[in-house]
């Protein structure tokens, strides 16, 4: 769904878990900057910008709590995944408190933790800038993609958040042929039958929606997936 890479700073002492992590994790499209201790993952926070931070909760130097803390200190907004092998409920409440987003156990399921990320990454804007709107033109649409506006010939129709997801990710991906899986395991964070029904209704609203111009439409490929034709 995303243009541009999402970055990801993971501190992690554990350099086995660390590298299995940084491996997966680039093949699901994020660039992984990987820290085995606290102070060397806080010097590249100041050093570069990231969209997420995965820490490890135990490390020498200093530990995830105390980083997410300086973390917290230079950007209130930045999402904070706890790593940890500890699942005693202090601990949980404790990472809470510091603004955690959330929270996974080892040893856990790269998948599931993909899913996390994908799911904490889906609540923040693309942009920094949460101030600036996104505003993309489709024939005589104007869609407002912040504001879950779609504007034609004076009139503008409020749609939903989801609707806004799915549309702005169609945009993205105009003119190409889109599988069904991708859009439900960028959207949603995982494909299965209920969803793929979900989707098909959310469809349905979106042509209805993009009727009053004739030279879009959103094509079914048998079997793959939609083409999301704009001229």
């Amino acid at each position: 769904m995303f243009k541009e890479k999402r970055k990801i700073l993971l501190a992690e002492d554990d350099l086995n878990l660390g590298i299995l992590l940084v491996d997966y994790l680039e093949t699901e499209g994020f660039e992984v900057k990987l820290c085995k201790n606290g102070e060397l993952a806080l010097k590249a926070f100041q050093n570069k910008q990231f969209d997420l931070c995965l820490l490890d909760v135990m490390m020498p130097k200093m530990d995830g709590f105390s980083l997410a803390k300086e973390i917290r200190l230079k950007d209130k907004t930045i999402p904070v995944i706890f790593i940890t092998a500890k699942s005693l409920k202090n601990d949980k409440l404790k990472g809470y408190t510091l603004g955690a987003d959330d929270y996974i156990t080892k040893p856990f399921d790269e998948e599931e933790l993909l899913w996390k990320i994908k799911a904490v990454i889906r609540r923040i804007p693309e942009s920094k800038s949460e101030s600036k709107t996104e505003i993309i033109l489709m024939g005589n649409y104007t869609f407002d993609y912040n504001n879950q506006s779609l504007a034609i010939n004076g009139k503008t129709k409020r749609i939903t958040e989801r609707e806004s997801d799915i549309l702005k990710y169609l945009s993205d991906h105009r003119n190409q042929v889109i599988k069904r899986e991708d859009l439900l395991k960028d959207l949603w964070g995982e494909n299965d039958y209920f969803l793929g029904r979900s989707l098909d209704v959310f469809i349905t609203k979106i042509r209805k929606y993009l009727k009053e111009e004739p030279t879009i439409s959103i094509e079914n490929v048998f079997g793959v997936g939609f083409i999301f034709n704009v001229p």
